[in-house]
């Protein structure tokens, strides 16, 4: 087997691996966020809520690799539910900007008390010194990827 052959099989390996363990996740992560809360939902407010800013829909759905379509969706079901603040952006009247709501920032957080069990037990099974060294890997791989987009 020649170099390139076996460098395309770990990489194959790899993001089947990736794949899978995204989809697995998702499922687990779904099933424990509180009730009427959907994984769209918690990742949007817990990116507002750790950048502790106001964004465009735009610059969500490109933070998100979604489409404005999509972004505005879940947007609409946070602000009806209160989670979020959709105002004008007085310097453009063509934009909008979002902000996280104290509810937002209430519902962000419960739903990582109900999260945090979960990946901490799958952390502490795999070993917390293995995840340590995987996480920056993971990151350089995150941003090559974003990259190409």
């Amino acid at each position: 087997m020649s170099d390139k052959e076996r460098l395309e099989e770990i990489a194959v390996a790899l993001f089947g691996e990736l794949f899978m363990a995204d989809q697995l996740a998702r499922n687990r992560i779904s099933k424990v966020l509180p009730k009427g809360m959907e994984l769209s939902h918690f990742s949007v407010l817990n990116h507002l809520a750790r950048l502790n800013d106001e964004r465009t829909p735009a610059q969500l759905a490109r933070s998100f690799h979604v489409t404005r379509g999509a972004m505005t969706n879940t947007l609409a079901k946070l602000e009806w539910a209160g989670h979020v603040h959709i105002r004008p952006d007085w310097d453009d009247a063509r934009r909008k900007l979002v902000a996280i709501s104290p509810s937002g920032r209430a519902a962000r957080d419960a739903a990582v008390q109900s999260v945090a069990p979960l990946i901490a037990e799958v952390v502490q099974a795999v070993g917390i010194d293995r995840v340590r060294t995987l996480v920056p890997v993971l990151r350089e791989m995150r941003k090559r990827l974003e990259g190409d987009g």
